[in-house]
């Protein structure tokens, strides 16, 4: 194992009503306290009942994705915490990750995309 699940983000217009609708669906409590996020006008999250956790990314003139039609694909990512970057980086690269964002000045997490080009976080927790 190389690291675990910490969230699934969307991307939105407005994360705070997007957490406040997926907590009437779902439950929970939005943005909870959490030492691994900064909340904020572009960044809200859920902490579900049963444990997952949803994060709502704002994004400037967000696009919704078109279903089935790709048009607009789908707009979300994985975040994994892990304990060490710079072992996981090594790992998922053998795995065939490509690095999109290396974090420059020290910053917790990388951006890669997995081998079929959908990004993901390596977050260090």
């Amino acid at each position: 194992m190389i690291a675990d699940f910490q969230c699934l983000v969307l991307d939105c217009p407005a994360p705070r009503a997007l957490a406040e609708f997926y907590r009437a669906v779902l439950g929970g409590e939005v943005d909870r306290p959490d030492r691994r996020w900064s909340l904020g006008e572009d960044w809200s999250t859920l902490h579900t009942p049963g444990g997952p956790v949803l994060c709502f990314q704002g994004v400037p003139d967000h696009r919704p994705p078109t279903w089935p039609a790709p048009d607009n694909p789908q707009q979300s990512h994985l975040d994994f915490g892990v304990p060490d970057l710079d072992t996981a980086h090594a790992q998922v690269l053998t795995h065939g990750a490509t690095l999109l964002d290396a974090g420059e000045g020290g910053r917790s997490w990388r951006v890669y995309a997995d081998p079929a080009g959908h990004p993901f976080c390596l977050v260090r927790h």
